[in-house]
Formats: structure tokens, C-alpha cells, sequence
């Protein structure tokens, strides 16, 4: 489920706990994370309980990609019913809003959406947030007392000295990527959809641009951030399912924008626990059978074949560029691309042919 607002305030129907807080200290198994694989923004979430290694300091289930229906996102009544998806492992619920309304103080009167994710305190029987950004903050420092020395306790995606260049790129990519494919995808007419999806390419070059400027692994150089998380949370959907479903087919990620492309299979295929939160079938049977006003029949398409192409040769030796500024190995330029092949540059979504 898509926010509508970025890091500004609550939102009507949100929880807003702080996690690590006198009031919901961090403690080993007192939390529990609701999540679906098909959404980017519980992504966001899934990925830094993995990366920070705490799945044993906080359990998690996941409900199914579909149907989803009046009553919202269901649990299936086994863990091998939708393979990805599992049981309400605290309290054997049929349905997420069965959690909402569990939690007060809102507890029946709740009008809000039953999104994804959704902190929840066994301690005190209530949801501690549902905001994907703050929950994904938390997560990132509030459990270091309780993990080993190592470079899972030592892993930053917020660090201080880089939080104002990733509040910068947040302005940006949130709006114009993470919520910019959704306001394409369900925008009401053609002026609406036009500009959104501009929007999106302008954003993609952009993001390139960055990745061409400094040939290193992630946005900032050679530091993962949240803003990696954030952008291969989308990314990883695009080809998949937003060319398609959400209309975004000006251009596709692995035959337009070569740098984002090389970009999101070293997330998926070096980044240790990033593959294991990506699941293709949940994505793409979420989007396809839960919006019936875009595709009415529900039908799941084939392609693309494959959901990510593979980490080649030649992005192997890309890698090994990566401690030489002027993108050479031994003599050879592994960098550089042809111009015709970077990006589609946003000044030609406004020719019309």
C-alpha cells in the first residue's frame, strides 16, 4: 500500500510509536511485523530486518498477494496454502484488519486503510506503527544493544553525517519514484498520466545520472543507505510489473537505463539477504489480481522473461572497477555506454510522434 505523505506528520488512520522509546522499549521477541511481499513499501521494511539480522528478535507474517477483496489482505489457513505467505503467527487471524481492530485506541471506529506494514507490541496488545519510513528508522539502530558485535550491529542506513545528502535524495525519490509510479498507475486522466509518468522517466534519468557520475555500487558512493532500499524496492517492480500494469512503457530498466540496471542486480545478486526478501510471484499476482478497473481479468502476464536478467561477466568486471575513478581495468573501459543507450531523457516524453 502506497503512503500518501513522506516524514511531515501523521497521518489520518496511522500509529506513530518510536520504537526503542520508554514506551516501547526494544526487547527481544515483544514485537511482531505484519508485512506482504508485494508491496515496495513494506519492502523497505523487510529488507532492513534482514540486512540487520533480526529475524530472531522480530518474528513476522505475511499475508497473501490476493485476493484482497472488501475485507482487505488475508492470511492463508496454512504456510504451505501460498507459498511466501504465512499464518497469523500471533493470534491465527483470517484478516489484517483483525489486528487494526485489536489495537486501541481507535479499536472498531478505525476508518483508515489496513495497510502494510504494521508494527505490533505484544506487551501492551497494540499496534506501535504502520508507517513504513518510521518503522524502517527504528529498525536501523533500536536493536543494536541486543545484536553481536559485527557488521550487522555496525550497519548504518541513517548515519549522521550523511543524513542531510539522504534527506536531499529523499525529497525527490520518494514523491517522484516510490509514489511517482502510483500516481501514474491509478491517475484518473490522460493530463494526470501523462505528467506522472514524466515525471517517473525524469526521475530514473536522474537517479542514472547519479550512479554514471561516481561508478560505485550504491547511491552514495560506496556507503548502502536507506535510499538504496527505497529505490530497489521500486526498481526491482518496474520491469516486472509498472511498465505494464501501471502504463510506465516509455522505456524499461534493463534495455533503457544500463547503470540502474547493473545497479539493481548487484543489489539482488551481492547484497547477502536481498534476494531472499524479493519474491516475483507476490509481486506480481498482488498488483495484477487486486486492481480490477486496470486489469479487469486478473490475468498474470508471462514476461518478462526473466524477472531480472543475470550478473554477467561483464558486470563482474564492472565490479572490479569500482576502486578506480576513471572506470578502467587493466586498460579497459568497463563503464562507459554508448549515448543512445542512456536513459530516454525526459525532454522526449514531450515529442509527440
Amino acid at each position: 500500500m502506497p503512503e500518501t505523505s513522506n516524514t511531515s506528520g501523521p497521518l489520518p488512520g496511522s500509529w506513530r510509536g518510536v520504537l526503542g522509546s520508554e514506551e516501547f522499549p526494544a526487547e527481544k521477541d515483544r514485537y511482531h511485523l505484519y508485512v506482504g511481499l508485494f508491496c515496495p513499501f513494506a519492502h523497505r521494511v523487510i529488507l532492513i530486518r534482514q540486512l540487520k539480522g533480526l529475524q530472531e528478535l522480530l518474528p513476522m507474517s505475511v499475508v497473501k498477494a490476493y485476493p484482497k477483496g472488501d475485507e482487505g489482505w488475508r492470511f492463508p489457513n496454512s504456510d504451505s496454502e501460498y507459498p511466501g505467505s504465512t499464518v497469523d503467527h500471533l493470534f491465527n487471524s483470517s484478516f489484517l484488519h483483525e489486528i487494526y481492530y485489536r489495537s486501541p485506541p481507535t479499536f472498531k471506529e478505525y476508518k483508515g486503510k489496513f495497510s502494510v506494514p504494521v508494527l505490533w507490541d505484544k506487551k501492551t496488545n497494540q499496534i506501535v506503527n504502520n508507517e513504513s519510513e518510521d518503522i524502517m528508522r527504528q529498525l536501523n539502530t533500536a536493536f543494536n544493544h541486543l545484536l553481536p558485535e559485527g557488521p550487522q550491529r555496525a550497519l548504518n542506513f541513517y548515519p549522521s553525517d550523511l543524513s542531510t545528502e539522504i534527506d536531499e535524495v529523499n525529497s525527490w525519490l520518494v514523491p517522484d519514484l516510490n509514489l511517482g509510479v502510483y500516481k501514474a498507475g491509478f491517475a484518473a486522466d490522460q493530463e494526470g498520466y501523462s505528467k506522472a509518468c514524466a515525471t517517473v522517466f525524469a526521475t530514473l534519468d536522474k537517479l542514472q545520472e547519479i550512479l554514471i557520475a561516481h561508478n560505485r555500487p550504491y547511491i552514495l558512493k560506496d556507503q548502502i543507505s536507506e535510499l538504496d532500499l527505497k529505490a530497489y524496492a521500486t526498481l526491482i517492480r518496474f520491469d516486472t510489473i509498472y511498465v505494464q500494469h501501471f502504463k510506465l512503457n516509455v522505456g524499461m530498466i534493463r534495455h533503457n537505463y544500463p547503470y540502474l540496471h547493473r545497479y539493481i542486480k548487484n543489489m539482488y545478486f551481492n547484497v547477502e539477504g536481498v534476494r531472499d526478501t524479493t519474491d516475483f510471484k507476490h509481486i506480481k499476482e498482488n498488483y495484477v489480481k487486486s486492481h480490477p478497473g486496470i486489469n479487469p481479468q486478473g490475468i498474470v502476464p508471462d514476461g518478462p522473461v526473466p524477472n531480472l536478467e543475470a550478473w554477467s561477466e561483464m558486470c563482474e568486471k564492472w565490479r572490479a572497477t569500482w576502486a578506480n575513478p576513471d572506470g578502467t581495468l587493466n586498460g579497459q573501459i568497463y563503464l562507459s555506454y554508448p549515448e543512445w543507450l542512456l536513459g530516454l531523457r525526459t525532454g522526449r516524453l514531450s515529442i509527440s510522434n
